[in-house]
Protein backbone atom coordinates (compact mmCIF):
# COMPACT_ATOMS: atom_id res chain seq x y z
CA UNK A 1 0.00 0.00 0.00
CA UNK A 2 1.08 3.16 -0.59
CA UNK A 3 0.00 6.99 -0.51
CA UNK A 4 -1.57 8.12 -3.87
CA UNK A 5 1.77 10.45 -5.48
CA UNK A 6 -0.43 13.13 -7.00
CA UNK A 7 -4.06 14.09 -7.54
CA UNK A 8 -6.07 15.42 -10.67
CA UNK A 9 -6.61 19.34 -11.08
CA UNK A 10 -10.09 19.00 -10.83
CA UNK A 11 -11.29 19.59 -7.27
CA UNK A 12 -12.41 15.86 -5.79
CA UNK A 13 -14.39 17.57 -3.27
CA UNK A 14 -16.94 15.36 -0.86
CA UNK A 15 -17.21 12.85 -3.97
CA UNK A 16 -15.52 9.61 -1.77
CA UNK A 17 -18.71 8.99 0.66
CA UNK A 18 -20.90 7.89 -2.29
CA UNK A 19 -17.82 5.79 -4.12
CA UNK A 20 -17.56 4.13 -0.72
CA UNK A 21 -21.17 3.44 -0.01
CA UNK A 22 -21.71 1.93 -3.22
CA UNK A 23 -18.65 -0.33 -3.00
CA UNK A 24 -17.51 1.87 -6.28
CA UNK A 25 -13.28 2.10 -6.44
CA UNK A 26 -12.81 5.77 -4.99
CA UNK A 27 -10.83 8.28 -7.61
CA UNK A 28 3.80 7.86 15.38
CA UNK A 29 2.94 5.54 18.23
CA UNK A 30 -0.36 4.11 19.06
CA UNK A 31 -2.78 4.17 21.55
CA UNK A 32 -5.80 2.28 22.98
CA UNK A 33 -8.64 3.67 25.10
CA UNK A 34 -11.91 2.69 26.22
CA UNK A 35 -14.88 4.84 26.13
CA UNK A 36 -17.89 4.23 28.85
CA UNK A 37 -21.61 3.43 27.78
CA UNK A 38 -25.02 3.47 29.69
CA UNK A 39 -26.11 0.91 27.11
CA UNK A 40 -23.17 -0.49 25.89
CA UNK A 41 -19.83 -2.33 27.99
CA UNK A 42 -17.29 -0.76 28.49
CA UNK A 43 -14.18 -2.20 26.63
CA UNK A 44 -13.89 -4.70 24.18
CA UNK A 45 -12.12 -8.16 24.56
CA UNK A 46 -7.98 -7.73 24.48
CA UNK A 47 -7.87 -10.15 21.46
CA UNK A 48 -10.39 -7.56 19.57
CA UNK A 49 -8.81 -4.53 20.66
CA UNK A 50 -5.51 -6.07 19.19
CA UNK A 51 -6.87 -6.37 15.96
CA UNK A 52 -8.66 -3.67 15.47
CA UNK A 53 -5.45 -1.74 16.57
CA UNK A 54 -3.18 -3.97 13.83
CA UNK A 55 -5.87 -2.13 10.69
CA UNK A 56 -5.15 1.08 12.16
CA UNK A 57 -1.07 0.52 12.74
CA UNK A 58 -0.22 -1.34 9.08
CA UNK A 59 -2.70 0.80 7.65
CA UNK A 60 -1.27 4.20 8.75
CA UNK A 61 2.39 2.86 8.44
CA UNK A 62 1.56 1.59 4.44
CA UNK A 63 -0.62 4.20 3.83
CA UNK A 64 1.75 7.19 4.79
CA UNK A 65 -1.32 9.46 6.18
CA UNK A 66 -0.35 11.45 9.37
CA UNK A 67 -2.59 9.98 11.80
CA UNK A 68 -6.08 8.13 12.35
CA UNK A 69 -8.54 7.96 15.33
CA UNK A 70 -11.57 5.32 15.00
CA UNK A 71 -14.21 4.35 16.93
CA UNK A 72 -16.07 1.07 17.18
CA UNK A 73 -19.60 0.89 19.01
CA UNK A 74 -21.22 -3.02 19.45
CA UNK A 75 -22.96 -5.02 21.98
CA UNK A 76 -19.42 -6.48 22.56
CA UNK A 77 -18.23 -2.77 24.30
CA UNK A 78 -16.54 0.20 22.54
CA UNK A 79 -12.91 0.38 21.45
CA UNK A 80 -11.00 3.82 20.40
CA UNK A 81 -7.88 3.72 18.94
CA UNK A 82 -5.16 5.85 17.58
CA UNK A 83 -2.28 5.63 15.13
CA UNK A 84 0.46 8.26 13.94
CA UNK A 85 0.06 12.49 14.80
CA UNK A 86 -2.29 15.12 15.06
CA UNK A 87 0.41 17.20 12.65
CA UNK A 88 2.22 15.71 9.67
CA UNK A 89 5.99 15.45 10.77
CA UNK A 90 5.08 16.74 14.35
CA UNK A 91 5.53 14.46 17.33
CA UNK A 92 1.77 15.41 19.24
CA UNK A 93 -0.07 12.11 18.87
CA UNK A 94 -3.97 12.20 17.20
CA UNK A 95 -6.35 12.08 20.08
CA UNK A 96 -10.61 11.74 20.81
CA UNK A 97 -10.58 15.47 21.71
CA UNK A 98 -9.35 16.68 18.47
CA UNK A 99 -11.77 18.95 16.32
CA UNK A 100 -11.52 17.95 12.47
CA UNK A 101 -13.37 18.86 9.17
CA UNK A 102 -15.51 16.07 8.57
CA UNK A 103 -16.58 16.72 4.87
CA UNK A 104 -19.71 14.99 3.55
CA UNK A 105 -20.81 13.60 6.59
CA UNK A 106 -22.19 17.27 6.50
CA UNK A 107 -25.40 15.93 3.87
CA UNK A 108 -26.77 13.80 6.77
CA UNK A 109 -27.51 16.49 8.69
CA UNK A 110 -28.32 18.86 5.98
CA UNK A 111 -30.77 15.91 4.95
CA UNK A 112 -31.75 15.35 8.49
CA UNK A 113 -33.11 19.13 8.91
CA UNK A 114 -34.85 18.96 5.43
CA UNK A 115 -36.63 15.79 6.71
CA UNK A 116 -37.73 17.80 10.33
CA UNK A 117 -39.45 20.31 7.51
CA UNK A 118 -41.30 17.56 5.72
CA UNK A 119 -42.12 15.69 8.89
CA UNK A 120 -43.60 19.72 10.36
CA UNK A 121 -45.36 19.79 6.90
CA UNK A 122 -43.64 22.87 5.72
CA UNK A 123 -41.74 21.25 2.59
CA UNK A 124 -42.96 18.52 0.22
CA UNK A 125 -40.20 15.69 -0.94
CA UNK A 126 -42.69 15.99 -4.79
CA UNK A 127 -42.52 19.83 -5.04
CA UNK A 128 -39.98 21.10 -7.66
CA UNK A 129 -36.79 22.51 -6.20
CA UNK A 130 -37.62 25.72 -7.95
CA UNK A 131 -40.90 26.33 -5.48
CA UNK A 132 -38.02 27.06 -2.59
CA UNK A 133 -34.84 28.14 -4.56
CA UNK A 134 -36.44 29.73 -8.40
CA UNK A 135 -32.82 30.07 -9.63
CA UNK A 136 -31.89 26.65 -9.33
CA UNK A 137 -30.76 24.40 -12.54
CA UNK A 138 -33.05 21.81 -13.83
CA UNK A 139 -35.51 23.77 -11.57
CA UNK A 140 -38.31 21.18 -11.90
CA UNK A 141 -36.58 18.14 -10.58
CA UNK A 142 -38.36 17.72 -7.30
CA UNK A 143 -36.95 18.30 -3.52
CA UNK A 144 -36.53 14.51 -3.51
CA UNK A 145 -34.69 14.09 -6.68
CA UNK A 146 -32.37 16.84 -5.43
CA UNK A 147 -32.35 15.10 -1.94
CA UNK A 148 -31.27 11.14 -3.64
CA UNK A 149 -28.89 12.62 -6.34
CA UNK A 150 -31.50 12.08 -9.23
CA UNK A 151 -32.01 15.57 -10.18
CA UNK A 152 -29.51 16.06 -12.89
CA UNK A 153 -28.00 18.71 -11.61
CA UNK A 154 -24.02 19.37 -11.85
CA UNK A 155 -21.99 19.14 -9.43
CA UNK A 156 -19.92 23.02 -9.59
CA UNK A 157 -16.66 20.98 -8.20
CA UNK A 158 -16.64 19.60 -11.72
CA UNK A 159 -15.98 23.14 -13.36
CA UNK A 160 -12.90 23.81 -14.58
CA UNK A 161 -13.32 27.85 -13.50
CA UNK A 162 -13.94 26.93 -10.62
CA UNK A 163 -10.90 24.74 -9.50
CA UNK A 164 -8.70 26.83 -11.22
CA UNK A 165 -10.24 30.30 -8.75
CA UNK A 166 -10.06 27.83 -6.14
CA UNK A 167 -6.71 26.78 -5.77
CA UNK A 168 -5.49 29.95 -6.93
CA UNK A 169 -7.23 31.46 -3.72
CA UNK A 170 -7.92 28.45 -1.46
CA UNK A 171 -9.12 31.67 1.74
CA UNK A 172 -11.66 32.91 -0.75
CA UNK A 173 -15.46 33.16 1.26
CA UNK A 174 -17.61 31.48 -1.38
CA UNK A 175 -21.29 33.04 -1.19
CA UNK A 176 -23.55 30.16 -2.12
CA UNK A 177 -25.64 31.12 -4.68
CA UNK A 178 -22.07 31.75 -6.33
CA UNK A 179 -21.82 27.77 -6.28
CA UNK A 180 -24.92 28.12 -7.80
CA UNK A 181 -23.95 29.77 -10.58
CA UNK A 182 -21.08 27.93 -11.42
CA UNK A 183 -23.62 25.00 -11.40
CA UNK A 184 -25.88 26.82 -13.94
CA UNK A 185 -22.97 27.32 -16.10
CA UNK A 186 -22.58 23.78 -16.90
CA UNK A 187 -24.79 22.00 -19.04
CA UNK A 188 -27.30 19.31 -16.83
CA UNK A 189 -25.89 15.36 -16.46
CA UNK A 190 -29.41 14.38 -17.88
CA UNK A 191 -33.19 14.89 -17.09
CA UNK A 192 -34.42 14.64 -13.58
CA UNK A 193 -34.94 11.61 -12.68
CA UNK A 194 -33.58 9.85 -15.70
CA UNK A 195 -30.15 9.04 -14.21
CA UNK A 196 -28.03 9.00 -10.74
CA UNK A 197 -24.83 11.18 -10.27
CA UNK A 198 -23.63 12.18 -6.99
CA UNK A 199 -23.59 16.42 -6.89
CA UNK A 200 -22.70 18.69 -4.60
CA UNK A 201 -25.14 21.16 -5.76
CA UNK A 202 -27.96 19.32 -4.76
CA UNK A 203 -27.10 19.91 -1.02
CA UNK A 204 -25.58 23.55 -1.35
CA UNK A 205 -29.55 24.07 -2.87
CA UNK A 206 -31.10 21.99 0.14
CA UNK A 207 -29.23 24.13 2.28
CA UNK A 208 -30.62 27.86 0.58
CA UNK A 209 -34.02 25.77 0.85
CA UNK A 210 -33.68 25.16 4.52
CA UNK A 211 -32.75 29.34 5.22
CA UNK A 212 -35.33 30.18 2.96
CA UNK A 213 -38.09 27.96 4.75
CA UNK A 214 -36.94 28.61 7.92
CA UNK A 215 -35.49 32.30 7.55
CA UNK A 216 -32.55 31.84 9.71
CA UNK A 217 -28.84 31.39 8.81
CA UNK A 218 -28.13 28.09 8.27
CA UNK A 219 -25.55 28.75 11.54
CA UNK A 220 -28.93 28.96 13.62
CA UNK A 221 -30.48 26.40 11.87
CA UNK A 222 -27.82 23.90 12.40
CA UNK A 223 -27.46 24.78 16.40
CA UNK A 224 -31.01 24.77 16.58
CA UNK A 225 -31.94 21.31 15.28
CA UNK A 226 -28.47 19.34 15.39
CA UNK A 227 -25.91 20.33 17.84
CA UNK A 228 -27.80 21.81 20.68
CA UNK A 229 -30.63 19.58 20.83
CA UNK A 230 -27.84 16.68 21.35
CA UNK A 231 -25.69 17.80 23.14
CA UNK A 232 -22.92 17.56 20.35
CA UNK A 233 -21.30 20.99 22.18
CA UNK A 234 -17.75 20.77 19.78
CA UNK A 235 -19.77 20.55 16.71
CA UNK A 236 -19.67 23.57 14.67
CA UNK A 237 -20.60 25.33 11.15
CA UNK A 238 -17.70 27.29 10.18
CA UNK A 239 -19.43 29.90 7.76
CA UNK A 240 -16.54 32.14 6.11
CA UNK A 241 -14.09 31.45 9.16
CA UNK A 242 -10.49 29.23 8.17
CA UNK A 243 -10.29 28.61 11.77
CA UNK A 244 -10.73 25.29 13.64
CA UNK A 245 -11.21 24.82 17.91
CA UNK A 246 -8.57 23.40 19.31
CA UNK A 247 -6.92 20.72 20.09
CA UNK A 248 -7.59 20.11 16.45
CA UNK A 249 -5.94 18.32 13.75
CA UNK A 250 -3.85 19.79 11.20
CA UNK A 251 -5.19 18.31 7.46
CA UNK A 252 -2.24 17.66 4.61
CA UNK A 253 -3.83 16.94 1.07
CA UNK A 254 -1.97 16.88 -2.96
CA UNK A 255 -5.16 18.53 -4.69
CA UNK A 256 -4.07 21.06 -6.64
CA UNK A 257 -0.70 20.49 -6.31
CA UNK A 258 2.37 19.74 -8.81
CA UNK A 259 3.13 15.76 -8.56
CA UNK A 260 4.60 14.69 -5.51
CA UNK A 261 4.02 17.52 -3.47
CA UNK A 262 1.61 17.98 -0.25
CA UNK A 263 -0.16 21.28 1.50
CA UNK A 264 -0.82 22.03 4.28
CA UNK A 265 -5.32 22.76 4.11
CA UNK A 266 -6.07 23.26 7.60
CA UNK A 267 -6.96 26.70 7.04
CA UNK A 268 -8.70 26.51 3.72
CA UNK A 269 -12.10 28.14 3.81
CA UNK A 270 -14.82 26.10 4.10
CA UNK A 271 -17.38 27.78 2.39
CA UNK A 272 -16.43 26.05 -0.70
CA UNK A 273 -18.56 23.06 0.36
CA UNK A 274 -21.35 25.08 2.39
CA UNK A 275 -24.07 22.49 3.40
CA UNK A 276 -22.45 19.95 1.38
CA UNK A 277 -19.34 19.12 3.48
CA UNK A 278 -18.10 22.46 5.73
CA UNK A 279 -19.15 21.26 9.61
CA UNK A 280 -16.61 20.57 12.21
CA UNK A 281 -16.70 17.89 14.69
CA UNK A 282 -15.21 15.31 16.88
CA UNK A 283 -15.11 12.05 17.15
CA UNK A 284 -17.34 12.00 20.61
CA UNK A 285 -20.08 13.95 18.94
CA UNK A 286 -19.87 11.84 15.85
CA UNK A 287 -20.77 9.42 17.86
CA UNK A 288 -23.67 11.36 19.25
CA UNK A 289 -24.28 12.10 15.46
CA UNK A 290 -24.48 8.37 14.39
CA UNK A 291 -26.69 7.49 17.45
CA UNK A 292 -29.42 10.39 16.06
CA UNK A 293 -28.68 9.35 12.44
CA UNK A 294 -29.30 5.90 12.88
CA UNK A 295 -32.19 5.64 14.86
CA UNK A 296 -33.96 8.95 14.27
CA UNK A 297 -33.45 9.69 18.55
CA UNK A 298 -33.74 13.14 18.85
CA UNK A 299 -34.02 14.60 15.41
CA UNK A 300 -37.12 12.71 13.82
CA UNK A 301 -40.14 10.43 14.95
CA UNK A 302 -40.42 7.16 13.79
CA UNK A 303 -42.33 7.42 10.56
CA UNK A 304 -40.06 10.09 8.94
CA UNK A 305 -36.88 7.91 10.47
CA UNK A 306 -38.41 4.86 8.35
CA UNK A 307 -39.31 7.32 5.27
CA UNK A 308 -35.21 8.01 5.49
CA UNK A 309 -34.46 4.46 5.45
CA UNK A 310 -36.68 3.67 2.94
CA UNK A 311 -35.28 5.62 0.17
CA UNK A 312 -32.69 4.05 -0.88
CA UNK A 313 -32.22 3.67 -4.62
CA UNK A 314 -31.76 0.49 -6.18
CA UNK A 315 -31.54 1.51 -9.62
CA UNK A 316 -30.36 3.54 -11.76
CA UNK A 317 -26.59 2.67 -11.59
CA UNK A 318 -24.52 2.56 -10.04
CA UNK A 319 -27.19 1.66 -7.25
CA UNK A 320 -27.88 -1.93 -7.18
CA UNK A 321 -30.01 -3.93 -5.07
CA UNK A 322 -27.79 -4.71 -2.18
CA UNK A 323 -25.82 -0.94 -2.15
CA UNK A 324 -27.67 2.38 -2.80
CA UNK A 325 -28.10 5.77 -2.00
CA UNK A 326 -31.06 7.67 -0.58
CA UNK A 327 -31.89 11.14 1.53
CA UNK A 328 -28.25 12.07 2.72
CA UNK A 329 -27.63 8.10 3.49
CA UNK A 330 -26.11 4.89 1.82
CA UNK A 331 -26.41 1.24 2.07
CA UNK A 332 -23.33 -0.85 1.41
CA UNK A 333 -24.30 -4.28 2.26
CA UNK A 334 -25.56 -3.43 5.21
CA UNK A 335 -23.36 -0.91 5.94
CA UNK A 336 -25.33 2.19 6.61
CA UNK A 337 -24.01 5.47 6.51
CA UNK A 338 -21.61 8.04 4.55
CA UNK A 339 -18.04 8.84 3.95
CA UNK A 340 -16.34 12.72 3.80
CA UNK A 341 -13.86 14.34 1.68
CA UNK A 342 -12.70 17.57 2.34
CA UNK A 343 -9.03 18.55 1.52
CA UNK A 344 -6.55 17.12 3.97
CA UNK A 345 -9.57 15.33 5.90
CA UNK A 346 -11.29 12.13 5.34
CA UNK A 347 -14.02 11.33 7.69
CA UNK A 348 -16.13 7.92 7.91
CA UNK A 349 -19.46 7.09 9.95
CA UNK A 350 -21.51 3.46 9.10
CA UNK A 351 -23.67 1.44 11.42
CA UNK A 352 -24.60 -2.24 10.58
CA UNK A 353 -28.60 -2.85 12.12
CA UNK A 354 -28.16 -6.49 11.97
CA UNK A 355 -25.21 -6.63 14.69
CA UNK A 356 -25.53 -2.83 16.23
CA UNK A 357 -22.29 -2.43 15.39
CA UNK A 358 -21.23 1.49 14.23
CA UNK A 359 -17.80 2.73 13.03
CA UNK A 360 -16.61 6.12 13.21
CA UNK A 361 -13.70 6.97 11.30
CA UNK A 362 -10.97 10.04 10.96
CA UNK A 363 -7.74 10.69 8.93
CA UNK A 364 -5.84 14.16 8.51
CA UNK A 365 -5.57 13.38 4.71
CA UNK A 366 -7.94 12.61 2.04
CA UNK A 367 -5.14 11.61 -0.78
CA UNK A 368 -6.05 8.05 -1.49
CA UNK A 369 -3.82 4.84 -0.63
CA UNK A 370 -2.90 1.84 -3.03
CA UNK A 371 -4.55 -1.45 -1.47
CA UNK A 372 -4.46 -4.98 -3.59
CA UNK A 373 -3.57 -2.50 -7.17
CA UNK A 374 -6.86 -0.40 -6.18
CA UNK A 375 -6.82 3.69 -5.17
CA UNK A 376 -8.93 4.07 -1.83
CA UNK A 377 -9.33 6.40 0.31
CA UNK A 378 -8.03 6.15 3.89
CA UNK A 379 -11.16 5.72 5.70
CA UNK A 380 -12.40 3.32 2.92
CA UNK A 381 -9.64 0.93 3.55
CA UNK A 382 -9.56 1.49 7.23
CA UNK A 383 -13.86 0.65 7.49
CA UNK A 384 -12.89 -2.56 5.21
CA UNK A 385 -9.98 -3.75 7.71
CA UNK A 386 -12.14 -3.22 11.04
CA UNK A 387 -15.40 -4.80 9.38
CA UNK A 388 -12.84 -8.12 9.01
CA UNK A 389 -11.63 -7.94 12.02
CA UNK A 390 -14.97 -8.04 14.10
CA UNK A 391 -15.33 -10.87 16.35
Amino acid sequence: MTRRPARPTALRLLVCGVTAVLGIAACSPSQTTSESSSTTPTSVSAESGAAFQQVLDDLRSSGGFPGVIARVISPAGIWTGTAGTAVEGEDRPITASDHTRIGSLTKTMTATILLQLVQDGRVSLDDPISEYVPDAPNGNATVRQVADMTSGIPSYTLSDAFTQRFFADPGYDWPPTQLVDTARSLPPAFAPGAGWQYSNTNYVLLGLLIERVLRQPIRDAFDDRIFRPLGMNDSSWPGGSVEIPDPHVDGVTSQGQPAGKTVDSTNWNPSFAFTAGAVISTLDDLQRWGDALFTGRGVLNPSTQQLRRDSILTSPPPNTATAGYGIGIGNRDGWWGHDGDFPGFNSSLFHDYDSDTTIIILVNSDDDITVDGKQESPVSAILAGLISALP
